[in-house]
């Protein structure tokens, strides 16, 4: 008599296999269809905890590369600012300017070109000697560090743009009921949108991969929109050198911003 045992058992192996495989891949589509899949757990937070962790890794931070627009009652500015808890240092661009600023502890740097300090001049020149003395003073300071007096009016003004924890805490403030928005992609890091309204109040992208730090914001009421990158990463500030530095000798000429 012929037995059919092994050829049934084969036949159960088999089946087995296939169906341990379709298994498999049942459990791998369920899988990818979790948008929080591989993240850090944050999208599935309410709006209010995701707003509440993104603040927390922001102020924890010891460093932060933050670059665009802000738009206020007093004008527009491009920055592009390395921060850090002793100060920072990048550029600023105005409707009429751009300058570098370079802030050391309490020790405040200003850089800009001929064009810059003689159209601060406001018409009395930076000796005080009329047309030629402004010229002459502007060539002296251009592309030189001046270093601004802490009494100066301008002293607060550009500090405010180098102060990391007063920066961010306007910047990433949003208005209103806070909303979950979009999920999105940017500078290749998936993102959590959350929404101060419906966006009117504001909109900050938060990132979904590591630790949930503030990547994109756009303020409300058309107030500019920056990116910031460069988390935690450190940076040297040292004050220029002498050669490279120019003593005023007084309180700045009133800047135009």
């Amino acid at each position: 008599m012929t037995s059919y045992a092994p050829a049934v058992r084969a036949r159960r192996t088999a089946l087995a296999v296939v169906l341990g495989a379709q298994l498999a891949l049942g459990l791998t589509g369920c899988a990818g269809d979790d948008p929080d899949a591989g993240t850090n757990g944050i999208g599935k937070l309410s709006a209010e905890e995701i707003d509440t962790r993104a603040r927390a890794a922001a102020d924890a931070a010891t460093a932060v590369h933050l670059a665009g627009t802000l738009i206020s009652k007093d004008g527009s500015y491009t920055l592009d600012m390395r921060l850090n808890a002793d100060g920072g240092t990048g550029s600023v661009t105005s409707k009429e300017n751009t300058f570098a600023v370079l802030r050391v502890g309490d020790d405040l740097y200003l850089k800009a070109d001929a064009a810059f300090w003689s159209a601060e001049q406001d018409g009395k020149g930076a000796a005080g000697t009329g047309e030629d003395g402004d010229a002459e003073a502007a060539e002296k300071l251009d592309g030189k560090y001046v270093k601004v007096p802490a009494d100066d009016p301008t002293y607060k003004r550009l500090r405010g743009f180098t102060e990391k924890d007063t920066l961010l805490d306007g910047v990433l403030s949003l208005h209103g009921t806070v909303n979950k928005g979009d999920r999105d992609r940017i500078s290749g890091v998936p993102t959590i949108q959350i929404l101060g309204g419906k966006g009117e109040g504001g909109a900050l992208d938060v990132a979904l991969k590591g630790t949930p730090y503030p990547v994109r914001v756009a303020r409300g009421g058309g107030g500019g929109t920056v990116t910031l990158a460069d988390w935690g990463r450190s940076f040297e500030l040292a004050a220029p050198p002498e050669d490279d530095t120019v003593d005023y000798g007084g309180q700045l000429p009133k800047t135009s911003g």
